[in-house]
């Protein structure tokens, strides 16, 4: 793989548990999940009955054009066992998978500036396909996933 999972930002998690404030400084919604919900923490969808936050989320590190914030849930609690911060998230066809196969995603790729080089709609079994071409090209230093219908942001890409 060329490239690797950047992991949310520890003090996002740390604001919106503790604080209850997210990137945009206003307050998260604490929810009981319905069950399904992407859990950008953790890489999975919560299980019925979770305590979750939504909170608004920005991946950025400039101010720019291009700079956006986009809606994300996240454990209310950290999962203690979740280990693989930097693991791609597997497509096993189950109810906990983060990605589904019929749920279109948003792929953006972005200069070191943080401005759109290249966006496209994929599938989640062309995510790395299409992430390790578009690493191909020197102009790219990372590409954001949302998905598509609600515009969650799923997750950022670097160079390996």
């Amino acid at each position: 793989m060329t490239f690797t999972v950047t992991p949310i930002r520890e003090d996002f998690l740390e604001k919106v548990r503790q604080a209850g404030l997210d990137d945009l400084g206003q307050p998260v919604r604490q929810l009981s999940a319905q069950g399904g919900e992407p859990c950008r923490d953790v890489r999975r969808r919560a299980r019925p009955g979770e305590k979750i936050l939504l909170a608004s989320y920005c991946p950025f590190s400039f101010a720019g054009p291009y700079r956006e914030y986009g809606p994300v849930f996240v454990l209310a609690q950290p999962e203690q066992d979740f280990r693989a911060q930097n693991s791609f998230p597997p497509l096993n066809n189950n109810a906990e998978d983060y990605f589904k196969s019929s749920v279109p995603l948003v792929l953006r790729a972005y200069s070191a500036e943080e401005h759109i080089v290249s966006a496209k709609l994929v599938g989640p079994e062309q995510i790395k396909t299409e992430v390790s071409e578009y690493f191909m090209q020197d102009e790219i230093d990372f590409a954001l996933l949302r998905f598509a219908a609600y515009g969650c942001y799923a997750l950022r890409l670097d160079r390996a």
